[in-house]
């Protein structure tokens, strides 16, 4: 017995054939691209994104070996929006969640009806960000394309619809709308009516892991996969990937690093107080039903050490390659131990949570002539560490603790900043056994929909191990909080003259 779990994300998709026990059998990706017609616009070609979607399963089932899938289920990128017809056509190019054009539909709907009643409806602030914004967006500026559409769908619904389901879309994803009431789980009619849009333009909504049918045997055909293979109701996907690290109780975060970092966790009642709204952190559902789910967000993530790289590492670059060496373990290796002595401000594209402040500028602080590159270095990794431990807290003050954090991504191959991490937040860290948490995720709701498993935590336990674990060092623990007593003053003070900037 197989699942599939497919996950569909910004730049690249991929569909992984697991075995019950969670161990990879077959495993398919493709990327594609990103249209910016104007600065801050950001779309793409979902019919591309369609076709691509069936090559990446046909090659995980392939690889497989095995036509004994019983179910999938997928994990898709949110906010996105494309509108299309009766017949699943795309109309236009989806608008991405990184595509702001929105914004003054944004501010429209904080005239309205209030950022904190929004907030207070849906868990989610008004931004343009929200999928929402852009139906407005095309109302007023396509409605053309308006009044042919049949449903404004995400990732998620258009997938499921292309392989055979009826347009349906899940709790967490609808939640990320800013058009669903959290607490009722249904399309807000309050919300809709006073920005005259049909809840009809909108899929209906299920709880995930709800199956929704079976693929279409053509389609099944094509793919390879058998023809009664049950299509579930999946989640966004940092729900999907925090499911496939096992954070389904509280007090567990994951800690996704990659070029951004994402520190994501759950808990069991909503939580909408000043603390969470002031600190631009969500409340939406989770992908075990009761729970919900928030995150923090760093822009600047693994990017950074990028940027270090191509300005300042051209020697580790030359030695990496001598080597046959990763170079950023090679430069990571060269860090001194410790607290470093700079400190750097890591808003090279403004904050993330939770002051989410785009005049905020990056800075290095407290150079000397004894500074080394490598010194700039251990700061950034210290730092980026930093403005994780500020979210920690912050969440805590939200009445939200995370006590353990579950490592995924690209950060999640450095035991160097692990250990930083452990040291600097005082959680336990952990990496696992199985990297690719979206896709596992998805997989283990496909299980558990079609009976493989009796539960979602019957699916984690019997999938899900840790691989490293790093405890906080007392010693180096106690040395960072010197540090981070001082790096918590940085913002604050460079702030009138980052905007001065």
């Amino acid at each position: 017995m197989n699942l599939l779990g497919l996950d569909v994300g910004t730049t690249g998709c991929k569909a992984i054939v697991f075995d019950i026990e969670g161990n990879i059998k077959g495993h398919g990706y493709y990327e594609y691209g990103i249209i910016c017609k104007k600065p801050g616009w950001a779309e793409q070609d979902a019919e591309k994104v369609w076709q691509i979607t069936k090559l990446v399963i046909k090659k995980a089932v392939s690889e497989s070996g095995t036509k004994n899938i019983k179910a999938l289920s997928v994990s898709v990128q949110g906010d996105a929006v494309v509108p299309v017809d009766k017949n699943i056509v795309p109309l236009y190019n989806t608008l991405l969640g990184m595509d702001y054009r929105s914004a003054e539909q944004s501010r429209e709907c904080s005239a309205l009806i209030g950022e904190r009643e929004l907030f207070n409806i849906t868990g989610m602030r008004p931004h343009p960000i929200n999928s929402l914004t852009k139906v407005l967006w095309f109302k007023k500026n396509m409605p053309e394309v308006h009044c042919g559409t049949y449903k404004y769908m995400t990732y998620e619904d258009f997938i499921l619809a292309k392989l055979g389901a009826q347009p349906v879309i899940d709790y967490t994803m609808a939640s990320r709308t800013m058009a669903f009431e959290l607490v009722s789980k249904t399309w807000s009619r309050d919300i809709l009516d006073r920005l005259d849009v049909s809840t009809d333009m909108f899929s209906r909504v299920v709880k995930t892991g709800e199956i929704v049918g079976e693929i279409n045997p053509q389609i099944a055909l094509e793919l390879g996969l058998p023809k009664d293979t049950l299509l579930v109701a999946g989640c966004h996907d940092q729900t999907c990937a925090a499911l496939g690290a096992g954070v389904i109780g509280e007090n567990i975060a994951i800690d996704s690093h990659g070029t951004a970092e994402v520190l994501s966790t759950a808990f069991n009642e909503p939580v909408m107080n000043d603390m969470m709204y002031n600190s631009y952190y969500p409340c939406y559902c989770h992908a075990k039903n009761g729970m919900y789910f928030t995150f923090a967000l760093n822009h600047i993530g693994g990017i950074l050490l990028k940027w270090y790289r191509d300005n300042f590492g051209y020697s580790e670059v030359i030695e990496a390659e001598k080597l046959g060496k990763s170079v950023y373990e090679l430069i990571e290796s060269k860090a001194p131990r410790g607290p470093s002595s700079i400190l750097v401000l890591p808003h090279f594209n403004g904050s993330g949570t939770p002051w989410c402040d785009l005049e905020s500028k990056g800075a290095v602080l407290g150079l000397t002539m004894a500074s080394t590159r490598h010194d700039i270095v251990k700061g950034i990794l210290d730092s980026l560490t930093y403005e994780l431990r500020i979210n920690i807290e912050t969440m805590r003050n939200a009445g939200i603790t995370v006590n353990e954090l579950r490592a995924v991504g690209g950060g999640a191959k450095s035991p160097t900043l692990l250990q930083i991490k452990a040291d600097i937040t005082g959680c336990k860290v952990a990496t696992l056994k199985v990297q690719e948490a979206a896709c596992l995720g998805a997989a283990l709701i496909a299980g558990t929909a079609s009976g493989v498993y009796s539960s979602l935590d019957e699916a984690v336990g019997q999938t899900v191990s840790l691989r490293d674990v790093y405890h906080p060092d007392i010693n180096a623990q106690a040395l960072y909080n010197e540090k981070f007593s001082i790096y918590k003053e940085v913002y604050d003070t460079l702030k009138t003259i980052n905007r001065k900037l």
